[in-house]
């Protein structure tokens, strides 16, 4: 049924956009409510305005605190018509209809992200626009409710195309952006509450990015953030779903290198098949790409640094889904640019998420980020035998690869080069034997690599595995009550060992 607005109570944070809404209103003969800045707002305008004040015969008291939470207000909001009940008491109480609500909440979230204090903070909790919100939404069949500034026009449309007459099917639609709105408020100021501290899990992200598909085409798949603030998009179609899980590993894993030479990776299945530093970006690129040429073809690609034409025209020759800089020179734009479908993304220095969830069974599983990133001050030599310089700097190498390879798994590194890996085996020597194995295939010597393992050994076999194949030095968390066999095997062989004390599994 359709609903003609005859009365609008206009009360919002943000005037911008809400110019052509109150003057339409005005043509259309809608009698205006408002409050403190709003009510001045449209008397600017010079547009007759009600203040509030006249239904509620209360001033706005207690700073703003309390101005709208008044029968008088909600009562007109609340009441359903062709209600016998409620039309005869909306009369004897004197509770004028008011058909239509536009709200758009304090700023909350932004205030916190400004680094508000505390008192800024608590003053910018909306108490009297949510419950604007919430009645007018839960009235829906009668009264229609514009949440936000984001839908402004959406409500022009209805005034313009449809005279400000609303059909039930808009006004639920409506309602329920309205209790999105107010659920994402209150999440937020649920989760300021609750900072560091255990509690109910409340995720609230309204810009939902509908995909393609998900992992499989059968699947249907979205990501809920902004994309936007993370990257500038120079190039190409819409990221995947199994593309983004790809870019999620790249920057995690890259931002390892944040602070080092020229550093390039390349990830399939968010795991890196290639990953190397140098002392320019196209030798990284070279190197990186030589780890593992035939699982770098439709992978991701990403650097530590400025992409030039020299290493595009590298690039340029390789099919890949993505490449990832925080810069390109615009003559690597031009070359990139070549392939239409090509994803090409600047990155922004946006803080990422330091918490992971993941859904699992009936639940979800919520913990912090793996975010240790181990030193050479932090290892631990326990064995007889250490490594120079250039080989530690391998090691802390490897080590922040492992960090970031599918369990279990083992990495082996040299001169700042991931030589191979084994990724998401059962066994920590099903892993070792397959980077050994896809080290030989692609040609590699195993003579002085190091090697890393995301855990412990609790049997000497791999570091015999590794002293065979010309491996010279180990890194690994350490706690197996058996330890001592691992390190007795290295001391007897002239194997150096270091120990982190820090696990990397990932799953």
């Amino acid at each position: 049924m359709n609903k003609l607005i005859k009365s609008a109570l206009i009360s919002v944070y943000y005037k911008h956009g809400l110019t052509p809404i109150v003057q339409r209103m005005h043509e259309l003969g809608i009698t205006l409510y408002s409050t403190g800045g709003t009510q001045t707002f449209i008397e600017d305008l010079g547009i007759p305005v009600i203040p509030v004040e006249t239904l509620t015969g209360y001033p706005s008291i207690f700073g703003g605190r309390v101005k709208t939470l008044h029968p008088g207000v909600l009562g007109g909001i609340l009441y359903r018509r062709n209600h016998e009940q409620d039309e005869k008491e909306a009369v004897k109480y004197g509770i004028q209809a008011i058909d239509c609500v536009v709200v758009d909440l304090y700023p909350f979230e932004d205030t916190v992200a400004a680094g508000g204090s505390a008192d800024e903070i608590i003053e910018k909790i909306d108490i009297g626009g949510i419950a604007l919100i919430r009645g007018t939404a839960k009235n829906f069949q009668d009264t229609l409710i514009i949440p936000s500034v984001n839908h402004y026009a959406a409500l022009l449309n209805i005034l313009n195309e449809q005279q400000g007459a609303s059909t039930l099917k808009q006004r639920k639609y409506f309602a329920k952006e309205a209790f999105e709105v107010s659920s994402h408020y209150d999440s937020a100021i649920y989760n300021y509450f609750k900072g560091e501290n255990n509690g109910s899990l409340r995720i609230a992200n309204r810009n939902e990015h509908v995909l393609r598909y998900g992992e499989n085409p059968h699947q249907k798949g979205s990501f809920y953030g902004d994309l936007d603030a993370l990257f500038t998009k120079l190039n190409g179609k819409e990221l995947s779903y199994n593309n983004l899980l790809d870019v999620e590993a790249a920057v995690q894993l890259i931002d390892e290198f944040k602070n080092c030479n020229p550093t390039f990776a390349i990830l399939k299945h968010n795991n890196a098949c290639g990953l190397a530093t140098r002392a320019n970006m196209a030798e990284a690129y070279e190197a990186a790409f030589a780890c593992d040429s035939t699982s770098a073809f439709g992978g991701v690609l990403i650097s530590n640094g400025t992409i030039d034409l020299q290493t595009a025209e590298k690039i340029n020759t390789l099919f890949c889904e993505v490449i990832i800089a925080p810069n390109f020179s615009d003559e690597a734009v031009h070359i990139l640019k070549s392939k239409p479908n090509r994803i090409i993304l600047t990155r922004k220095e946006t803080p990422l998420l330091q918490t992971s969830v993941r859904s699992i069974l009936n639940g979800y599983l919520v913990q912090d980020k793996d975010d240790a990133t181990e030193t050479e001050a932090e290892l631990k030599l326990v064995t007889e035998k250490g490594l120079d310089a250039s080989e530690i700097n391998d090691l802390i190498f490897a080590n922040k690869l492992v960090k970031h390879t599918k369990s279990n798994t083992i990495v082996l590194a040299k001169n700042e080069t991931l030589i191979a890996s084994g990724t998401g085996q059962t066994s920590r020597v099903d892993a070792l034997n397959q980077a050994i194995e896809k080290a030989r295939h692609f040609g590699f010597s195993l003579e002085g690599t190091v090697m890393a393992s995301d855990a412990f050994f609790p049997f000497p076999d791999c570091v015999e595995i590794a002293d065979k194949a010309g491996i010279c030095g180990v890194i690994q968390p350490g706690g197996s009550i058996k330890d001592q066999l691992s390190i007795d095997y290295c001391n007897a062989h002239g194997l150096a060992m270091y120990m982190t004390g820090v696990r990397h599994f990932k799953h």
